[in-house]
């Protein structure tokens, strides 16, 4: 049962639930209010405890299912875009690609993002830092953030881009695949790509998935294999993709300090087109290493230094708190300075 309301954001609520059994215990849960309704304290609640059960990374929140006493009223469809297809909470939305829609013949013929720096990120904690990086070098720059469907469905979920719309920083999310919720539903990657210029104006794309990404520790079985993939659909609709470098020197996993193998992976192997790979400027062994290291790219694609200076002060006081796994800049500066001199470096190809 709902004991209290913890907090709320467009489209989701954050709720305390106390859980029945034997030995009730409390669980943190998130509802998507636009799927299950907007839930109340008192309201029983289904709740999905796997992901908690399991120790991976929602937060620690468990997902509510339904609110079985009191089910949110049947609506009509918005369109015919069905996401998140055939899951028993599948939504239904309305999307330009769709023949009814008044952007329907523009989309038969777009084709071009015309040169638009495309940034692509691992991780959707990437997208802070380099809408702050942005801003700081170019204010007022339109930056929109094409959500992939490899980690969360829902856009709503990310309270990083909430807080960067509230901030000005952000023009607006597409979200595409399964992935559903932002201020334009798209089909695939390269459509969601050609709306963040056509409809939204864009004049700088970031490309992510949304939070929580999967990993196995093998070399292809990660969510972020599909970096590679948005490369190649921004050289193929004419873009100029920005590759952003996950980088970290706190993770206690060797596998991700310095240049993470997803990286290495995605821009080494996967990508197939060139793209500008921008490998931050950082003092001390820890900087040389990194240098190193991002030379097994340089066959493939053009590696572009970038200095972050000032920028770290930047992600520190800055509207928007980032934060990736826990860690924020203070704590691992490199994680968030490589995606900060990606910014740097799209703000530097608009002068």
């Amino acid at each position: 049962m709902v004991d209290a309301v913890l907090d709320e954001w467009p489209g989701v609520v954050e709720v305390d639930v106390v859980v029945d059994g034997p030995s009730p215990e409390r669980r943190r849960a998130l509802a998507y209010t636009d799927l299950v309704g907007t839930p109340r304290p008192g309201d029983t609640v289904l709740l999905n405890v796997n992901a908690v059960l399991q120790g991976l990374g929602t937060g620690g929140h468990a997902m509510v299912v339904a609110l079985p006493d009191r089910l949110p009223d049947d609506a009509p469809s918005a369109g015919h875009l069905v996401k998140a297809r055939y899951m028993p909470l599948q939504p239904m939305v309305a999307g330009p690609e769709e023949p009814d829609s008044a952007h329907h013949r523009m989309l038969q013929e777009a084709d071009d993002l015309g040169g638009v720096p495309v940034i692509t990120a691992d991780l959707h904690s990437s997208l802070a830092p380099i809408c702050l990086a942005v801003a700081h070098d170019r204010p007022g720059t339109r930056v929109v953030h094409v959500m992939t469907d490899g980690a969360a469905l829902p856009a709503v979920l990310s309270r990083a881009a909430a807080a960067l719309r509230e901030a000005g920083l952000l023009a607006g999310v597409v979200s595409t695949g399964q992935a559903y919720g932002g201020d334009v539903d798209c089909v695939s990657l390269h459509s969601g790509l050609l709306v963040a210029t056509a409809l939204l104006h864009a004049e700088v794309i970031v490309v992510a998935q949304g939070p929580g990404n999967l990993g196995t520790d093998t070399r292809w079985g990660f969510s972020g294999v599909a970096v590679g993939e948005a490369v190649n659909a921004a050289v193929v609709l004419g873009g100029r993709p920005v590759g952003a470098l996950r980088v970290s020197q706190a993770d206690p996993r060797e596998r991700h300090r310095g240049i993470s193998h997803h990286s290495l992976t995605a821009y080494g192997r996967v990508a197939l087109m060139s793209a500008d790979v921008v490998v931050p400027t950082l003092p001390g062994p820890f900087g040389t290493a990194l240098h190193a290291a991002a030379k097994a790219l340089g066959d493939r694609h053009r590696l572009v230094e970038v200095d972050p200076a000032g920028l770290l002060d930047v992600l520190l006081s800055g509207p928007v708190r980032c934060s990736s796994m826990g860690r924020g800049p203070a704590d691992d500066p490199a994680c968030f300075l490589a995606a900060a001199a990606a910014g740097r470096h799209a703000a530097a190809l608009l002068a």
